[in-house]
C-alpha cells in the first residue's frame, strides 16, 4: 500500500510544474510526446477539412509574424532554462478561408488564423496580439491542463492512449475541447476565463519580447468590443469581459513596455 501511495506521490510531483512569468502552479499529466502527437494529427485533420485563404497578404502576414514571435518566445525560454516546455516544437502558421473571428494555437506550434478576424487585426501589431496570445496558450501547456482534468472527470483518470482505443470519438472531442477548437470548421471552443487572463498577460509580454508595441492589445480588444464580440455580461462567459480585459492588460502594460524597449527593433 505503501508503495501505491509513493508512486501516486511521485506521479503528481511529476505532473506538477509553473507556468513561466506567472509562476502560475499547474497540473499537467499528459505525456508531452501524446500531446504532440495529438496535436500534429488533429491538425492536419483540420487542414484538410478545411480551405485555405488565397488572400497572399493575409497568409504572408501571419507567417512573418507568427516567425518573428516564435523565435522571441523560444529565445526566452532557453535564457531561463525553460526550454522544455517548447521541446518538439515545429511551428506551422496557416489562414483558414472562414469568416469566424478568432485563431488558435494546438501544441506543438500548430497554428491558424481565420480571415475574419484579419480585418480587426488590421496590421502586423494586431495581428501580433492574436498570435502572442494564442502561442502564451500552448507555451503555457492550458491544452494539457485542461484535458487532464477532463480526463480525470469523464474518464475516470484512464490512460489517454487506453481511451483513444475505447472510447475514440467520445476522446477526440475532449482532445479538441482542449486544443480549443470545434470538431466543425468555425466552431471555437472558447478556453477557462482563468486560462483566458493568463494567455494574455503572457501574449503582451511575448509580443514585446518581439519589437512589438504592447499598447497595441488594448486598441486591438477595442476594436474587437465594437465588432460585438464581448458575449454579454463576464459571469455568463468563458471569456474575460472586454472592459475587464482592457483594464487588466492596462495593469500590467509597464512590465511589458521594460520587455519591448530592451527589444525594439
Amino acid at each position: 500500500m505503501k508503495k501505491i501511495v509513493y508512486f501516486a506521490f511521485a506521479v503528481f510531483l511529476t505532473a506538477c510544474s509553473t507556468v513561466p512569468l506567472t509562476n502560475r502552479q499547474q497540473f499537467t499529466a499528459i505525456p508531452s510526446s501524446e500531446m504532440l502527437s495529438l496535436s500534429n494529427e488533429n491538425y492536419d485533420t483540420v487542414l484538410k477539412e478545411s480551405t485555405l485563404s488565397k488572400n497572399t497578404s493575409y497568409k504572408n502576414a501571419v507567417t512573418r509574424v507568427g516567425k518573428r514571435i516564435s523565435s522571441a518566445v523560444e529565445e526566452y525560454l532557453h535564457q531561463i532554462g525553460r526550454g522544455e516546455l517548447i521541446n518538439g516544437y515545429e511551428w506551422e502558421f496557416n489562414v483558414i478561408q472562414d469568416e469566424t473571428m478568432n485563431a488558435w494555437c494546438m501544441p506543438g506550434g500548430k497554428i491558424a488564423f481565420y480571415e475574419g478576424i484579419m480585418p480587426i487585426c488590421k496590421d502586423d501589431a494586431g495581428i501580433a496580439v492574436v498570435m502572442a496570445h494564442e502561442v502564451a496558450h500552448a507555451v503555457a501547456r492550458h491544452s494539457n491542463e485542461r484535458l487532464t482534468q477532463q480526463m480525470a472527470l469523464q474518464m475516470g483518470g484512464m490512460a489517454l492512449s487506453q481511451a483513444m482505443e475505447e472510447k475514440r470519438e467520445e476522446t477526440h472531442n475532449l482532445v479538441m475541447t482542449a486544443f480549443g477548437v470545434g470538431t466543425q470548421l468555425g466552431v471555437i471552443l472558447p478556453y477557462s476565463r482563468s486560462h483566458e487572463s493568463e494567455a494574455d498577460e503572457l501574449g503582451l509580454y511575448f509580443m514585446a519580447m518581439a519589437g512589438y508595441n504592447p499598447t497595441e492589445a488594448p486598441l486591438f480588444w477595442e476594436r474587437m468590443k465594437s465588432e460585438g464580440q464581448s458575449g454579454g455580461p463576464e459571469f455568463l462567459s468563458t471569456h474575460p469581459n472586454p472592459e475587464n480585459r482592457i483594464s487588466n492588460l492596462e495593469k500590467i502594460m509597464p512590465k511589458a513596455l521594460e520587455y519591448y524597449k530592451n527589444n525594439k527593433k
